[in-house]
C-alpha cells in the first residue's frame, strides 16, 4: 500500500499550489517553492533502488491521471487569482515561474506516462496534457522517433558531447517540430490526403493553444493570457533541458539494438516519486509499454546525481561538464560502450576538444568497479 501512496506525492504538491494561487498574495510562491525544497530533499537523501510492490493498474495510474488533469486547472486558477488578487510584479513573476516548474515536473512525466498507455483516451489526455507546455504534438515523434534513433545523430534528444544547454534547446525545438510535421505529413499522404492538409495535427495543436488561452482571457484577461503563455513558453525551455539529461553524451551504432546502457538514470528518492520514474527509464527503452509502476533500477547501471542537481549544473555548461558528465562518460566508455560506441565516442570527444580518456582494454564486459561509480 506504501508504494501506491508514495506517488502522490506530485498531485499533492500541485494542489497545494493551485490553493496558493487561489489564495493569492505570497501564497502563489508555493508553486516554486517546491523546486528547491525538492531539490535539496532529493540531493540529500539516500539512493532509492527498491522495486516497487504494486500490482493493480487502476490504482497505480489514479495519481498520473491526477498529475495529468491538474496542469490546465492549476492554469485556470492561477488566471483566477491574477483578476481578482491585487499581486505584485515579483509573486506574478513567482506564479509564472511555478506554473512552468510544475508544468515540467510532474506534467512530463504525467502526461509522457499516458501517451505510452495503449488505452486510446490515456494516449488523447496525454497528448493535450501536453498544452502546459506547448507541445501536443510531441506524441510521435517521442515514441516513433526517440525510442527509434536513442543514442544516435538522428534523435533530437540526445545531445552530444561538449553541447551546451542551450544550443541543444534550440537544435531539439527547431528538429523534434520538424520531425513531426514530416511524419504526420508522410502519414497523411500515404492514406491519399494532402500533406498539410486540416488533418494534419499542426492544426489542432494551433487550435488547441488558441481555445486555450482564450478560456484563460475570459477567467483572467490580457494580463492573465499573457503570463500563462510566458509560463508555458518557459516550460517547453525547461522540457527540452530535461531531455539534455537523459541521454547527454551516449552514443549507439544506427541499427544496432537498444540497451540498458543507452540511457542516464537517475535514482533519487524524491525524483523517482515526482517524476513517475521516468529517472529510471533503461526498462522503458526496452519495451516502451511497460508501465512506470513496473521499471526496475538497473543496479549495475552508472550512478549519476539527482536529476534536479542535473538540471540546475546544465545552466553553467562548465560545471555540467567538467562536474557531472565527465566522470560519468568516461566510465561509460571505458565499461559500457561496445567498441564501435567507442570509435564513435572518441571521434566526438575529439571534436568538443575533450581529453582522450580511453584506455586500452576497455569496452563491454568489463566488470564496473562499484567504487568508481560517478556519483553524488
Amino acid at each position: 500500500m506504501l508504494d501506491y501512496i508514495k506517488y502522490y506525492l506530485a498531485p499533492c504538491i500541485q494542489i497545494l499550489a493551485t490553493l496558493g494561487f487561489y489564495w493569492g498574495g505570497n501564497y502563489v510562491w508555493i508553486a516554486i517553492a517546491a523546486f528547491p525544497a525538492l531539490a535539496i530533499g532529493d540531493a540529500l537523501l539516500p539512493y532509492d533502488l527498491k522495486k516497487r510492490n504494486m500490482k493493480s493498474h487502476f490504482w497505480a495510474y489514479v495519481p498520473v491521471w491526477l498529475s495529468t488533469l491538474m496542469l490546465p486547472v492549476m492554469y485556470v486558477v492561477f488566471a483566477w487569482s491574477i483578476a481578482h488578487h491585487d499581486l505584485t510584479n515579483l509573486q506574478m513573476i513567482a506564479g509564472v515561474l511555478g506554473c512552468a516548474w510544475l508544468s515540467v515536473v510532474p506534467g512530463v512525466p504525467a502526461t509522457h506516462e499516458l501517451y505510452h498507455s495503449r488505452g486510446r483516451l490515456a494516449r488523447i489526455v496525454g497528448r493535450y496534457g501536453q498544452i502546459a507546455f506547448l507541445d501536443t504534438m510531441r506524441m510521435e515523434v517521442h515514441v516513433v522517433g526517440h525510442h527509434r534513433d536513442v543514442g544516435t545523430a538522428e534523435d533530437c534528444d540526445t545531445a552530444s558531447r561538449g553541447t551546451n544547454l542551450y544550443s541543444f534547446v534550440v537544435r531539439s525545438m527547431i528538429m523534434s517540430t520538424g520531425l513531426e510535421m514530416k511524419l504526420d505529413a508522410d502519414t497523411l499522404e500515404k492514406r491519399g490526403h494532402a500533406r498539410y492538409g486540416i488533418r494534419h495535427s499542426v492544426w489542432r495543436a494551433l487550435l488547441t493553444v488558441v481555445v486555450f488561452l482564450t478560456a484563460i482571457y475570459f477567467i483572467g484577461g490580457w494580463v492573465a493570457v499573457g503570463l500563462c503563455f510566458a509560463a508555458m513558453l518557459v516550460a517547453r525551455f525547461w522540457v527540452e533541458a530535461f531531455n539534455y539529461y537523459q541521454h547527454y553524451g551516449q552514443i549507439r551504432v544506427e541499427g544496432t539494438p537498444i540497451e540498458k546502457h543507452h540511457v542516464w538514470n537517475h535514482y533519487g528518492t524524491l525524483s523517482r516519486l515526482i517524476a513517475f520514474e521516468i529517472t529510471n527509464h533503461a526498462d522503458h527503452h526496452l519495451n516502451s509499454y511497460i508501465p512506470y509502476y513496473k521499471l526496475v533500477p538497473d543496479e549495475s547501471a552508472i550512478r549519476v546525481r539527482s536529476i534536479i542537481v542535473c538540471f540546475l549544473s546544465g545552466f553553467i555548461p562548465p560545471l555540467w561538464h567538467n562536474v557531472i558528465i565527465k566522470p560519468a562518460l568516461r566510465q561509460w566508455d571505458n565499461e559500457y560502450a561496445s567498441l564501435a560506441e567507442r570509435r564513435l565516442a572518441k571521434e566526438q570527444n575529439r571534436q568538443a576538444g575533450w581529453e582522450d580518456w580511453f584506455d586500452d582494454q576497455g569496452g563491454r564486459g568489463k566488470q564496473p568497479d562499484k567504487s568508481t561509480l560517478a556519483h553524488g
